[in-house]
């Protein structure tokens, strides 16, 4: 820096001033490139040797770096502006930035009523900061009278400021005046557009957000497609997403990478496998950029529509790979009960210089509680703080407790819940009253089970839990009274469903439904099958049978679960030795789980069920969770 200045005389008279104007701009290109405040103030004081301390244009940049820079100091421009005899919209508008960058939100404000104060006139650029600085902070009545400022200075007309108060209404939860903005602005871009129907699918009106989606009279972007789509897999609307997509393709809609990210979330999370290989194919030959979000998509998507093999040969491959595809690949195994595989990709890790964080751990402890790793558990939770300092969280907590919970060390488990340093919260209990119906503690369960319903008294999952332990003592008389609180509190059950992709097409059931167009050929299948496993040694679950509440119950529980009936056509649909895949939003009972180990022996297929905690490979009549669930 001072091979730079040294060339730079320092101005003793009148006649050396054009010397210096001429010679200024070589610092003011040092400002440009500093890097630290050190620098910065190095080259300010040359600068006020020079004899410009009071130059607005100069001054703004040294205020500009030192306000909203990475390395800045906001209380360095601020003296720097006290020193300003009449600092510009410009300086005035860059203080203003500094204040929202270090979350100082009301400062933000009461700066620009100090601005108006000064009798400096704001610009298209002074009032974008402002309105989000009302976002973050909440403040309505603030945003409000932002609003009236941009109309009456006469910025109405400026899309930046226009497209920011639709954000900001969509914030504060107000549709009608978002859509009042966007309907007059004399321009639209797709920000606008993108941002009023990503906001009436946040709130839930999706139609809403489809009727000004079909109303773009030119041709939509590929960013307003994904804000819909986006709209409907956010909203667990799948099936709409697959349709609009097709639509979408239909009229020659570029594919890029953020809507394969949101449809390779769709193909997730119904286990489309076809369609997200699909996606995949188009991502490598349209050359869309591989970044590690959309690469730590479609590891996701491999690991939950059951192909571990392509998820680990894809994450192999990747060139680059962000801690979220570290993460994705540990918390992949994990679901399919792969432990020791997972403690190998977090050594591989550490080989290359990667830290793990956060939820590294979580996914790692949870793959050792799915495995049964109890010893190895224990280490990596020690091991997370003393080698990279990561206090344990919640749910390294929640982890730990199902690990010694599974194992069936249901006192150390419950010494692990009092000696937490926070309270626990439902997961944490939860795992806890998984463990007492596993091992049929009812004593301790009850105990548990009471408190979580408390904690949660929405969850219909929570009574069931707690009314099968009943079920399992046989106190009937507690199972009715769990019934009534149901009945009272206005609690339903979650209905049990299984979605299964045959030839690109994804085919849902729910427990004992019949509205298939194939309704009774496969209810006939379903019977076939039963009778088939019998000779193999199947006998229908009696504890599930006497259970008087079930998450799945119907007309005949046992005979009727979804995955059952998702089986049973994946039967009739498909081919002798394809792999059938089913997705299950609950936790596969005890007789779903014996009865598919044998299908797979008599029928010789693999069938592959991701339920709502993790994987079950069955295969010649086994699981690869060895009963471990």
């Amino acid at each position: 820096m001072a091979s730079v200045l040294q060339f730079i005389p320092t101005p003793q008279s009148k006649s050396s001033s054009n010397k210096i104007t001429n010679t200024l701009n070589t610092p003011l290109r040092g400002i440009e490139s500093c890097s630290t405040m050190l620098e910065l103030k190095q080259y300010h004081a040359q600068i006020i040797k020079l004899g410009f301390s009071y130059d607005n244009d100069t001054m703004g940049r040294v205020i500009k770096f030192s306000a909203i820079s990475e390395s800045g100091d906001l209380n360095y421009a601020l003296q720097v502006f006290d020193k300003l005899p009449k600092p510009d919209t410009f300086i005035y508008n860059t203080v203003i930035r500094g204040f929202l960058k270090s979350q100082m939100l009301r400062d933000t404000l009461l700066f620009y009523g100090y601005m108006l104060e000064c009798k400096v006139m704001p610009n298209n650029f002074t009032f974008p900061p402002l309105i989000r600085a009302c976002c973050v902070d909440n403040a309505v009545e603030q945003g409000k009278q932002i609003h009236g400022h941009v109309m009456k200075f006469g910025f109405g007309f400026d899309r930046f400021s226009m497209n920011n108060l639709i954000h900001m209404y969509v914030n504060f939860g107000c549709l009608e005046e978002a859509k009042k903005v966007f309907d007059n602005m004399y321009e639209r871009d797709d920000v606008s557009w993108t941002t009023l129907i990503s906001g009436y699918a946040q709130l839930g009106y999706l139609e809403e957000a489809l009727r000004v989606f079909d109303s773009i009279t030119e041709k939509k972007s590929s960013v307003c497609w994904n804000a819909m789509i986006s709209a409907y897999v956010q909203s667990n609307r799948f099936h709409q997403a697959f349709a609009l997509f097709e639509r979408m393709m239909s009229e020659d809609v570029v594919v890029d990478r953020f809507i394969a990210s949101s449809m390779l979330s769709a193909c997730t999370r119904v286990g489309a496998l076809k369609q997200g290989e699909w996606i995949v194919e188009h991502v490598k030959k349209s050359g869309i950029d591989l970044d590690s979000k959309l690469a730590t998509t479609i590891i996701d998507m491999y690991c939950k529509c059951g192909c571990l093999d392509k998820a680990i040969q894809f994450f192999k491959r990747l060139p680059r790979k962000g801690i979220s595809s570290w993460n994705c690949m540990i918390g992949g195994l994990a679901m399919h009960g792969k432990g020791e595989a997972a403690i190998e990709v977090l050594k591989e890790m550490e080989s290359k210089r990667v830290a793990p964080d956060y939820i590294t751990f979580v996914n790692l402890l949870s793959a050792c509680a799915h495995s049964g790793l109890v010893e190895e558990g224990k280490h990596y939770f020690r091991y997370m703080k003393e080698a990279y300092g990561i206090e344990p969280g919640m749910e390294h907590y929640g982890c730990l407790v199902d690990l010694l919970g599974r194992a069936g060390l249901l006192e150390e488990a419950r010494r692990v819940v009092n000696e937490m340093p926070m309270s626990p919260n439902v997961g944490v209990l939860g795992a806890l009253l998984g463990a007492c119906r596993i091992h049929k503690n009812i004593e301790l369960g009850e105990v548990i089970g009471k408190e979580v319903i408390e904690l949660e008294p929405h969850n219909s999952g929570r009574y069931v839990l707690l009314a099968n332990l009943y079920a399992y003592a046989g106190r009937w008389e507690d199972v009715a009274n769990i019934r009534k609180l149901m009945n009272d509190r206005g609690v339903k059950k979650v209905p049990g469903f299984s979605m299964v992709e045959l030839e690109g097409v994804v085919s849902e059931f729910i427990a004992g439904g019949r509205t298939h167009p194939q309704a009774k050929e496969i209810y006939a299948k379903v019977n076939e099958m039963l009778d088939s496993i019998k000779s193999a040694g199947y006998v229908p679950d009696s504890d599930g049978m006497q259970q008087d509440i079930d998450e799945e119950e119907s007309e005949n529980p046992l005979n009727y679960h979804s995955e059952k009936l998702a089986i049973a056509f994946g039967l009739l649909k498909s081919e002798p030795g394809e792999i059938l895949r089913i997705t299950k939003n609950l936790r596969v009972c005890k007789d779903c789980h014996q009865a598919s180990k044998l299908i797979s022996k008599v029928y010789d297929r693999e069938i592959i069920v991701r339920d709502r905690n993790r994987f079950h490979h069955f295969k010649g009549g086994e699981c690869s969770c060895k009963d471990y669930w």
